[in-house]
């Protein structure tokens, strides 16, 4: 126990720039973007979002273009997307399609549309695959200097855990976005009450920053 409490102090400890040193060849750019709008437009929000993200997935450069609708409140969207490297995320920003959804959006959103970029920190070693409709998509922003990578990975060893990312936000590189995705409800409620989830939350908590903000989503 002694050697496990020491473990976690020296990992909160650690200098960020060491963890951004091991990522550094990773090029990609991942962003995680939410979008909350009036709850009389989700129906106008899915349309324009499935319009945004079959535009984008022919993008030069994208690798993965998610868009998701979160359980409750419903009228709360996010995308998650990556791309090659910079370049072909700001061509995808100036594209006339992206301008065209931020236009057409901006009127009914409650709240300024918030845009993470990160940098990889673990990402599963196979390509995104399509989400499947029973699937639940968990984003999680953890703001909590590095916490113990590999309690964190023990996701992926659970059955039903489909995919597992950690993304580390670029201009805050205390700020984390983790991305689960589940096979269906009950893989995720069986992982949330097992005893390596407990322990992992019980260990994060004290040096959280602020509420561990985890949000569930289905894809659109």
């Amino acid at each position: 126990m002694r050697a496990a409490v020491l473990l976690l102090l020296a990992i909160a400890l650690m200098p960020i720039v060491s963890m951004q040193t091991t990522y550094a060849q990773d090029n990609a750019v991942y962003v995680v973007s939410y979008i909350d709008v009036a709850p009389a437009a989700r129906g106008m929000a899915t349309n324009l979002l499935r319009q945004l993200a079959n535009a984008s997935r022919k993008d030069e450069g994208n690798m993965r273009f998610d868009i998701l609708q979160r359980t409750a409140p419903s009228n709360q969207f996010a995308t998650v997307a990556v791309w090659k490297d910079q370049k072909a995320y700001d061509a995808h920003l100036a594209a006339a399609h992206s301008k065209e959804f931020r236009e057409k959006i901006k009127p009914h959103l409650i709240s300024a549309i918030d845009d993470r970029v990160h940098t990889g920190m673990e990402i599963a070693a196979t390509p995104a695959e399509k989400i499947g409709r029973s699937a639940i998509v968990v984003v999680t922003h953890v703001d909590v200097p590095p916490p113990q990578k590999d309690a964190c990975i023990v996701a992926l060893k659970e059955p039903g855990s489909m995919r597992f990312d950690v993304f580390q936000q670029g201009n805050r590189p205390n700020h984390f976005s983790v991305v689960e995705i589940w096979k269906n409800q009950r893989t995720y409620d069986a992982h949330i009450t097992a005893a390596p989830t407990k322990k992992f939350r019980d260990q994060l908590t004290p040096m959280s920053g602020a509420l561990y903000d985890e949000r569930l989503y289905k894809a659109i």
